[in-house]
């Protein structure tokens, strides 16, 4: 009898880790199994000090082509409430460490929801967006409508949640859930590529500009000012911010150390 295979794969591509979701055959669509999985490979990239940045992506040709409606249709709100069955979305949400999704085919409802989490979205060109949740008598339920609103406003984001009508990579980018658009089969070395450069980064420019856009956009404007004033500011007595200036100065690649 053949093993069942794990629903989740991890490699790492020198400090980048990348999670990839591995259901072909659901079209990685999420069951709580696959959920599970997820939350221990983000938590341990998390722990893991040689892990500089995380990529989420999804084997064969998709992302996440949603939540696995089979299993959706036997849990009832306890259950809900329960399994945590919006723990992974939080997860990616809160990560330490900057994190980008790479999407090639669907990301839909559930796979949507968990790209826009990111940090940084890269699609492939003939990529489709989606909340269809309305299609099957539900709610966009782990920050979909909530983030599409703060991204593209409520009338574009009604007129995309309220008919579940997929969008194509470059709409998406259009409304502002997606940040580069590739050609097909290259969002995941692009990902990568720009984890990289990220990474290259003082560590702490990067903390702190990804908690200042955070505030950005949870909080009201005046606070969400004072957040990057006082960020800013941190920077200065740093050892990372005096070598960037040094080596700007004597025109040589900085080596930040995260002090």
């Amino acid at each position: 009898m053949n093993p069942v295979p794990e629903p989740v794969r991890v490699d790492d591509h020198g400090p980048i880790r990348v999670i990839r979701v591995d259901r072909p055959d659901r079209r990685n669509a999420l069951d709580l199994a696959t959920k599970s999985a997820l939350v221990s490979a983000l938590r341990a990239a998390e722990a893991d000090e040689r892990v500089g940045a995380v990529v989420l992506a999804g084997a064969d040709r998709y992302f996440v082509a949603g939540t696995d409606i089979e299993e959706l249709a036997r849990l009832s709100v306890a259950d809900h409430l329960r399994l945590r069955t919006g723990e992974v979305f939080d997860v990616v949400e809160r990560l330490e460490k900057p994190t980008i999704a790479a999407v090639e085919g669907f990301a839909l409802g559930g796979g949507c929801e968990l790209a826009i989490a990111c940090d940084l979205v890269v699609a492939g060109e003939s990529a489709r967006f989606g909340q269809p949740e309305i299609r099957v008598g539900l709610v966009p339920g782990a920050g979909g409508l909530s983030r599409l609103v703060r991204a593209a406003g409520r009338h574009r984001a009604l007129r995309f949640v309220l008919t579940g009508d997929q969008v194509g990579a470059a709409e998406a980018y259009g409304l502002g859930i997606v940040s580069e658009v590739v050609p097909d089969g290259q969002a995941l070395s692009h990902a990568v590529t720009l984890a990289e450069r990220i990474f290259a980064f003082s560590p702490l420019s990067v903390t702190l500009i990804r908690q200042a856009a955070r505030a950005a956009e949870n909080e009201p404007l005046t606070g969400a000012i004072e957040t990057e004033r006082r960020s800013f500011q941190a920077m200065f007595g740093t050892r990372d911010h005096h070598e960037g200036l040094r080596a700007f100065l004597d025109r040589r690649e900085p080596r930040f150390t995260g002090e």
